[in-house]
C-alpha cells in the first residue's frame, strides 16, 4: 500500500469514527445533552413565575380592560309640553329623527315635530361594565343649539333606543343597541330663577329611564411578554381556586374563562355583584403559582404588614384573595390600634362573609367620611340580623350623608326589610307602561328630621322622622295641573287637579308631608311634579326641615393619618379608592363637569362642618371607641351661624341657590 492509500484510508477511518460518535447518546460519554429547543415542556417557565420571597400576583401580568363606562347616544321625542317645544331646524338629528319616527308607524312624522308640544332632544346613558341585562339606567336629555324649543317642563321621553358609537374612517357609525328609554323628564330649572337661568329648562334626566338589553363583558388581557396559552390557562385556573360557581350538573366552574392566548371573561362574583371595583382588586392580588410553603410564608408576613397603616390596605386585599384560610389573620386586624388598619381588615372579612368587623365598620361609616362609602358596601354585603340593626342606627346618626348612606346599604342589603320596605307611587291601571313609578320609603328615625330626594339612579323619596309637617300657609303647585294650598292658621292641605276638558279633582288630607305626597300621587302627579313641591315649599320655608339631594358618600376622598402615627418619610394624605369609581350600590355622577363641582361643594361642607371632618384616626386603648374623640385631620373652619337657622339644603341642578 503506498502512501496516498494509507492517508485516504486514514481520513475515511476518522470520518466514520466521528459518524459513530455523534450517533452515540451523550450520556455513554458522562456528559449530559443540552436542552433541545423544542422540547421547553409545561415546567419551562414554571421556576420563573413561581412564589419565592415577592409573591408573583396576577395583576403584575395583566391589564383589565371595558372598565370605564360606555356613552350610549340616540335621538329621541319630549312630548307632552305646555307649548314650549317647537319645530327643529333642518340638521342630522332632525334627519334620524324623522327616520326613527317612520320605523315606529308614524304616518306624519313632519306634523309632529312641527306641535310646539313636543321636542327633539339628544339622549345620553352611561352603560357601566357591572350592568346586568334588565338593569335600569339614568338618562340625560338635553335640546341641541339648533332646535326652538325652550324648556322640558311636564315632558315625558317617548321610545328611543341607545347604541354606542364609533368612528370609521371618518364617519360616524352606530354600533351595538343596548338600552332602550323613556319616561318623564326632570329637568334641570326645578325651584330655579329660570328667567335669569332658562338654560336650565333646555336640558334634564330622566330617571331609571333606560332598560338595559344587552351586557357588557369584562376581561383580562396577559401582557405581551406573558402571553402564552399555558399561561392563560394557568390565570384560569388560579381565579377559578378562588371564584367559581356550579353548573346545572354540579360541576364547579371557573368564573374566568381563557378564551385566547391573551383574553380571558371574567364573571361577577355574587357577593361582589355591587362592587366591581374590589372584585377587580381581589383578582389582581391573586397568587399567579404559590405552593403551600411559601403560601404560609407570605400570609406571615402579610399578618405583620396588615398592623401598619401604610401596607394595611394591600395586605388586606391579598388574604381577601386568599380566601377563608385568611380570616384568622384578618380577625387579629380588626383590634388594630389604627382606624386605617381596623377599617382595611373588616372590609376585607366582610367580602369573605364573616361580620366580625362590624363594629370597625359602623365606626368608620361614623366618623372617617373617606372609609365610609366603602365600610357601608361592605356592610351590605353581609346577611346578619346584626348588620340590619346597625344600619338602623346609623340612619339616626346627624350627619345626612350617613343617614342616607345606611338606608342606601341596607336597600341594597334587604329591599324588603320592614324597616325601610317603602311604598310604589306613580303606578297607574290603564297606563301602557309603568315608567312613571317612584317610592316613598318613612323611616321611623331618632335623628333630626329630614326629606331626601334622588336625582340619579332611582326615583325616590325618603323621609327620617314619620311626623314631619308642612307649615301653613301655603301655596305651591305639583306639576303643571294640580295646586297644593294650606290656608293660614289651618291643620290641613288642599289638592286640586285642573285640566281642560276633564273634571276637577280635589283631595283634603293632614299637614304630614308623606300625605300630601300620597294625595298627590293619586291626583296624577309624578316623580317630577313631586320634586317640584317640595323644592318650592323648601324655598318658601314651608317645609320646616332640611331638604336634602343626593346625600351619597363618594369614592376618592383623602384620608389624613395622624401624626402621631405615621411613619417617617411615609404620606399623611392618602387618597382612598379612585374618584368615580364608587361601590354600584352608590352611584357616582356620569358627568364629569357635574362631578368635580360635587366634588368641590362636599370639600367646602367637610371645611365648614368640623364634625363632617376626620375624627376617629386617632389610636385606641380599649375596643370602647368614644364618638366624642378630638380632631386629629387637617385643621378645618367653624361656619358661624345664627341659632335657630334653618339648615340650608343645596340643589344645583334642582336650579336652587345656596
Amino acid at each position: 500500500m503506498n502512501e496516498s492509500q494509507s492517508s485516504g484510508f486514514s481520513r475515511r477511518l476518522w470520518l466514520q469514527s466521528a459518524a459513530l460518535a455523534a450517533s452515540l447518546p451523550a450520556a455513554a460519554w458522562g456528559r449530559t445533552p443540552p436542552p433541545e429547543a423544542d422540547e421547553e415542556d409545561e415546567d419551562d417557565n414554571d421556576k420563573k413565575y413561581q412564589t419565592k420571597i415577592e409573591t408573583n400576583l396576577i395583576g403584575d401580568h395583566t391589564l383589565f380592560a371595558g372598565l370605564e363606562p360606555v356613552v350610549l347616544e340616540g335621538v329621541g321625542l319630549v312630548r307632552g309640553l305646555a307649548g314650549t317645544g317647537g319645530d327643529p331646524s333642518p340638521s342630522h338629528y332632525r334627519s334620524l329623527l324623522m327616520e326613527d319616527l317612520k320605523k315606529a308607524g308614524f304616518r306624519s312624522p313632519n306634523a309632529i315635530l312641527e306641535s310646539p308640544n313636543t321636542a327633539l332632544v339628544v339622549v345620553t346613558a352611561y352603560l357601566h361594565p357591572w350592568t346586568k341585562k334588565g338593569d335600569r339606567l339614568d338618562v340625560e336629555v338635553r335640546i341641541p343649539e339648533s332646535a326652538n324649543a325652550t324648556s322640558l317642563v311636564g315632558g315625558e321621553l317617548m321610545e328611543v333606543r341607545l347604541s354606542d358609537k364609533a368612528v370609521v374612517n371618518g364617519d360616524l357609525k352606530k354600533g351595538w343597541e343596548y338600552a332602550i328609554a323613556r319616561g318623564p323628564v326632570l329637568t334641570a330649572g326645578l325651584a330655579a330663577a329660570t328667567t335669569t337661568e332658562p338654560a336650565l329648562l333646555r336640558r334634564g334626566r330622566v330617571l331609571s329611564g333606560a332598560g338595559v338589553k344587552k351586557e357588557r363583558e369584562l376581561s383580562l388581557f396577559l401582557k405581551n411578554d406573558f402571553r402564552s396559552v399555558r399561561n392563560a390557562q394557568r390565570i384560569e385556573k388560579a381565579i377559578g381556586r378562588r371564584f367559581h360557581h356550579f353548573d346545572e350538573h354540579g360541576i364547579k366552574k371557573p368564573l374566568a374563562t381563557a378564551k385566547t392566548d391573551q383574553r380571558l371573561v371574567v364573571t361577577v362574583h355574587p357577593r361582589y355583584k355591587d362592587n366591581l371595583p374590589r372584585y377587580v382588586q381581589v383578582i389582581r392580588h391573586l397568587a399567579f403559582r404559590e405552593e403551600p410553603v411559601q403560601l404560609r410564608v407570605r400570609m406571615t408576613r402579610l399578618q405583620h404588614d396588615l398592623l401598619i397603616p401604610e401596607t394595611a390596605h394591600s395586605s388586606a386585599l391579598q388574604l381577601e384573595a386568599i380566601g377563608n384560610e385568611a380570616i384568622p389573620i384578618l380577625k387579629k386586624g380588626i383590634v388594630a390600634p389604627t382606624l386605617e388598619c381596623r377599617f382595611h381588615s373588616a372590609v376585607a372579612l366582610a367580602y369573605l362573609g364573616d361580620s366580625s368587623g362590624l363594629p370597625a365598620l359602623v365606626e368608620s361609616s361614623r366618623k372617617e367620611r373617606a372609609f365610609r362609602v366603602f365600610a357601608l358596601a361592605a356592610m351590605s354585603t353581609l346577611e346578619d340580623a346584626e348588620v340590619h340593626l346597625a344600619l338602623r342606627e346609623l340612619m339616626d346618626d346627624p350627619h345626612d350623608e350617613t343617614r342616607y348612606g345606611a338606608f342606601r346599604a341596607l336597600w341594597t342589603l334587604d329591599r324588603n326589610d320592614r324597616f325601610i320596605r317603602g311604598e310604589r307611587l306613580g303606578v297607574r291601571e290603564n297606563a301602557e307602561n309603568q315608567d312613571n313609578e317612584y317610592k316613598i320609603h318613612v323611616v321611623h328615625s331618632n335623628g333630626p328630621p329630614l326629606v331626601h330626594v334622588t336625582l340619579r339612579t332611582r326615583p325616590e323619596i325618603v323621609i327620617f322622622g314619620a311626623e314631619q309637617e308642612f307649615r301653613a300657609p301655603m301655596y305651591v303647585s305639583a306639576g303643571k295641573n294640580i295646586m297644593v294650598t294650606a290656608q293660614p292658621g289651618g291643620t290641613s292641605v288642599s289638592l286640586a287637579r285642573f285640566e281642560v276638558g276633564k273634571h276637577d279633582q280635589r283631595k283634603e288630607v293632614s299637614l304630614r308631608v308623606a300625605d300630601v305626597i300620597r294625595a298627590a300621587n293619586e291626583l296624577g302627579a309624578t316623580y317630577p311634579d313631586i320634586l317640584q313641591l317640595l323644592a318650592d315649599a323648601s324655598k318658601q320655608k314651608n317645609l320646616s326641615t332640611a331638604l336634602a339631594v343626593d346625600k351619597l358618600p363618594a369614592a376618592g376622598r383623602v384620608y389624613y393619618r395622624p401624626v402621631s402615627n405615621a411613619t417617617p418619610g411615609s404620606k399623611r394624605a392618602v387618597k382612598i379608592g379612585r374618584d368615580r369609581a364608587a361601590p354600584g350600590s352608590f352611584p357616582e355622577i356620569d358627568d364629569p363637569e357635574e362631578a368635580a363641582r360635587r366634588k368641590e361643594e362636599s370639600e367646602r361642607e367637610r371645611k365648614n362642618d368640623p364634625s363632617e371632618a376626620t375624627m376617629a384616626n386617632i389610636p385606641i386603648e380599649s375596643p370602647q371607641y368614644d364618638s366624642d374623640l378630638e380632631n386629629d385631620s387637617k385643621p378645618a373652619t367653624k361656619k358661624s351661624s345664627k341659632k335657630g337657622d334653618k339648615p340650608k339644603s343645596s340643589w344645583s341642578w334642582l336650579g336652587g341657590k345656596k
